[in-house]
């Protein structure tokens, strides 16, 4: 059996531990850096420990399942892997040489049963021996034709092999990722950028995925882990040889030595967690409230921008009581667009503005803790003609605006322009509404105002290239705020792929290195080390066995069989 290099480890670490019992004490200036040493390999031994009862376990069985959609299709591949592979390849392609490592031949494939039955007669096989391989492991592809038919019957014909050999079965969802993580193929960061890129439905969200499936985060958090380890085996070499003089550094240099490295690594958890905030928008979308008073043409403007029908318009005032919400992809970006019941105050009966009953009452707290929620908030406001006074006006619910001084990003749309008598006369309208904005709400930099028109709400053609009443400009301006919002500088853009859970262990790893620099007591002090790089082992699923496997079950379930 190959023995693995974590299992070397453990043996030199012991080793090292012999050697070390007896010398460090009389190796004077030495005897520090030996301790050091020590210390690092005992707990790289700790942390590879669970990995080496993995690897013993990993190639008991071979799995085999469907690689692609299940269904009609041109070509359908059946991917095997495991210790039995081989044997199989030998029960369906009998009398025939092993392919050559990575090259692919054409075979007819047999019922393993009865050597008449031909199951394809020009399938395309391929050979991964391991440990050159996608799981580690020996690796078997089959090519086929694609009928539902053909698919039936080669499967089937492994399930034979299985009556006559032991261990082989249908894989699980995502086994076959799970053991390229078992063999060190890939880590469990890599595993959720693999589940990101599966599960992507824009051009944003698989860019992400590509960035975070590069290992260049994994390789990074070992690194941090690889200097707390270090720096915890030159604290503990502190507290053992407390009394001794003979050292390269005073103890005060060696702890502002470990310090400063402590502070490096802080420091770069905070770019990390702001990054993570970025990569979850593009994964889960970003989140966009339509804000203003009733019949202002919130739900027409949501139906012009997705292209149909999705929210209920009406000359009628209030007509959305209940959020409507409506995901799409805009230039790229995944996004959800919510639709809010109409916001006004009315506290005295009249005919413009009845009393807010209690069911348009709740629908107004909604649409305002939408709006909390949310990344943007688009505030809508529309062109009226006030008939008593004869003149036309921009009407916005003041409250709202207010509202919008805690968004970050936010637009506010002007409707129904289309009213105005001439581009003249709606341009001064809109200048002295943008006057009034800055001035009672937002005196350093106001939201941009665009001015829109939703009047041609039946059209069957929903042409945005030839639409008059600007929606493509605005779907413009959106989709510049969510590049502003997700876009990173060219040195930080590998960061796109940290994800929530990465982050919050990244949180956590950062809360016990700033109790190391306030921590007086060092014992301590080495223990909120030990627990800041456990925390970024968990990152990359080099933590306790029993983590990992949670967080692998969570992950998997999200895969499909044959991944």
């Amino acid at each position: 059996m190959k023995i693995s290099s974590r299992i070397a480890v453990s043996c030199f670490s012991r080793y090292f531990h012999k050697i070390a019992s007896v010398k460090s004490r009389s190796a004077g200036r030495n005897g520090i850096q030996l301790f050091i040493l020590t210390r690092y390999f005992s707990m790289k031994t700790r942390a590879c420990s669970s990995d080496i009862e993995i690897d013993l376990y990993k190639s008991s069985e071979t799995i085999y399942a469907l690689s692609t959609a299940p269904g009609r299709a041109a070509i359908a591949t059946i991917r095997i892997s495991g210790p039995h592979s081989l044997l199989i390849y030998n029960s369906l392609c009998p009398a025939t040489l092993l392919p050559r490592p990575r090259q692919a031949v054409i075979r007819k494939l047999y019922d393993p049963l009865n050597r008449k039955i031909i199951l394809d007669n020009t399938a395309l096989v391929l050979h991964f021996p391991a440990p050159k391989s996608v799981t580690g492991e020996d690796v078997l592809e089959f090519h086929i034709h694609g009928g539902p038919a053909t698919q039936k019957a080669v499967l089937s014909s492994i399930s034979k092999c299985a009556s006559t050999m032991n261990s082989i079965r249908y894989a699980e969802p995502g086994e076959f990722t799970r053991r390229a993580f078992y063999n060190n193929k890939i880590d469990l960061a890599q595993v959720e950028a693999l589940s990101d890129m599966l599960s992507a439905e824009t051009e944003q969200q698989r860019r992400a995925a590509v960035r975070a499936d590069s290992n260049k985060l994994g390789k990074l958090y070992d690194s941090w882990r690889e200097k707390l380890l270090h720096a915890r085996g030159e604290i503990e070499a502190l507290i053992d040889f407390s009394e001794d003089q003979h050292f390269d550094v005073s103890s005060t240099e060696l702890l502002a030595n470990v310090t400063r490295r402590v502070n490096e690594i802080v420091c770069e958890t905070f770019k990390h967690e702001a990054a993570s905030h970025c990569g979850e928008l593009l994964r889960k979308g970003i989140k966009i409230s339509l804000l203003g008073p009733p019949n202002t043409g919130k739900s027409s403007l949501l139906n012009r921008i997705v292209k149909r029908e999705a929210s209920i318009v009406s000359q009628e005032a209030g007509t959305t009581r209940d959020i409507v919400e409506m995901s799409l992809e805009i230039h790229g970006y995944l996004c959800t667009i919510a639709d809010t019941a109409g916001l006004r105050s009315g506290t005295t009966q009249n005919t413009w503005n009845p009393i807010i009953g209690k069911i348009e009452e709740e629908g107004i707290r909604r649409a305002k803790l939408k709006a909390s929620e949310s990344d943007i908030v688009i505030l809508m406001s529309s062109l009226e003609f006030n008939e008593s006074s004869n003149h036309y006006f921009i009407e916005v619910d003041m409250n709202s605006l207010g509202l919008l001084k805690n968004t970050k990003y936010s637009l506010i749309i002007v409707n129904k322009c289309d009213l105005a008598i001439c581009s003249d006369h709606l341009k001064t309208l809109l200048d002295n509404f943008k006057s009034r904005v800055a001035k009672e709400y937002f005196p350093n930099t106001p939201p941009e105002i665009i001015p829109v028109s939703c009047h041609i709400l039946d059209t069957k053609t929903q042409n945005l290239e030839n639409d008059q009443g600007n929606i493509p400009y605005l779907i413009s301006r959106i989709a510049c705020l969510f590049k502003e919002m997700t876009d990173m500088p060219i040195d930080m853009r590998d960061l796109i792929g940290v994800t929530e859970r990465q982050q919050l262990l990244l949180s956590s790893c950062r809360t016990h290195l700033q109790n190391f620099k306030n921590e007086t007591d060092i014992v301590l002090a080495a223990e909120n080390l030990r627990l800041a790089a456990t925390y970024l082992a968990r990152i990359t699923g080099r933590g306790e066995a029993a983590d990992t496997e949670e967080i692998l079950g969570i992950i998997f379930d999200k895969f499909c069989i044959g991944k």
